[in-house]
C-alpha cells in the first residue's frame, strides 16, 4: 500500500504522536487543531458525530479520536465525559488522584479505558467507527503527571500505570494502540 495522507484533527500533541508511532511510515499523518463540539451520548456515537464534523471542515481523508475511561463502580461513569472530570474546578482540578478517590468508597476499582476512532474519506462519504480497549484498574497515581489519567489507570497484568510506561510499552497495549492497529488492518484492505 502506498503511503497516503491521514488529517488526525486533535489538538493534543500526545495522542497525535502515539497516532504517528504507530501508524507507522503507512500513513503521512498530518495533525490540525480545530475545534469541534463535545458531543454527549454512547462512545461510538460522539465519535462518529466528530468526525462528521471534521469532515465538513477538512477536505479528504480525516480521522478524529474520543477517549473515554470507564469505572465498573460507576456504571461505565465517568466514560466519554472524562475530559470534563478531569477540568472539575473547586479549589482545583480534580485530577488523576481525584479520580482515584472517587472510587474509594467501592471495592471494584476495576476501569476500561476506550478509544473511538472514526475516519472517513470525506464529507458525505461513509463513516468507520473502530474501537479498542485496555482492561485494567484505578490505583493511587504514580508516574508523571503530564498526560492526562496516566498516573491513575494500571492495565492489568503490568503493575505500572500508564505514566510509568515507556511509550514504547504503552504503544503496545494501549486502548489507542489497539484502536490503531484495527484502523491499519482495515485501511490495509481498503
Amino acid at each position: 500500500m502506498s503511503s497516503r495522507a491521514l488529517t488526525f484533527v486533535s489538538g493534543n500533541k500526545g495522542k497525535v504522536a502515539e497516532v504517528s508511532a504507530v501508524l507507522g511510515g503507512l500513513f503521512e499523518v498530518r495533525n490540525i487543531d480545530i475545534d469541534l463540539d463535545e458531543f454527549q451520548g454512547e462512545i461510538e456515537e460522539i465519535a462518529r458525530r466528530k468526525c462528521e464534523a471534521a469532515a465538513e471542515k477538512v477536505d479528504g481523508f480525516v480521522m478524529v479520536e474520543d477517549t473515554s475511561l470507564c469505572f465498573n463502580a460507576l456504571g461505565g461513569l465517568p466514560g466519554p465525559y472524562i475530559k470534563w472530570f478531569l477540568k472539575v474546578r473547586m479549589l482545583e482540578k480534580l485530577g488523576p488522584s481525584g479520580l482515584h478517590q472517587m472510587l474509594s468508597g467501592y471495592e471494584d476499582k476495576g476501569a476500561q479505558a476506550v478509544c473511538a476512532m472514526a475516519f472517513t474519506h470525506g464529507k458525505g462519504l461513509s463513516i468507520t467507527v473502530i474501537k479498542g480497549v485496555c482492561e485494567g484498574r484505578i490505583v493511587s497515581p504514580r508516574g508523571p503527571a503530564n498526560f492526562g489519567w496516566d498516573p491513575c489507570f494500571e492495565p492489568l497484568d503490568t503493575g505500572k500505570t500508564f505514566a510509568e510506561m515507556s511509550s514504547e510499552e504503552k504503544n503496545k497495549i494501549s486502548h489507542r494502540s489497539k484502536a490503531l492497529a484495527a484502523l491499519r488492518e482495515a485501511l490495509e484492505k481498503d
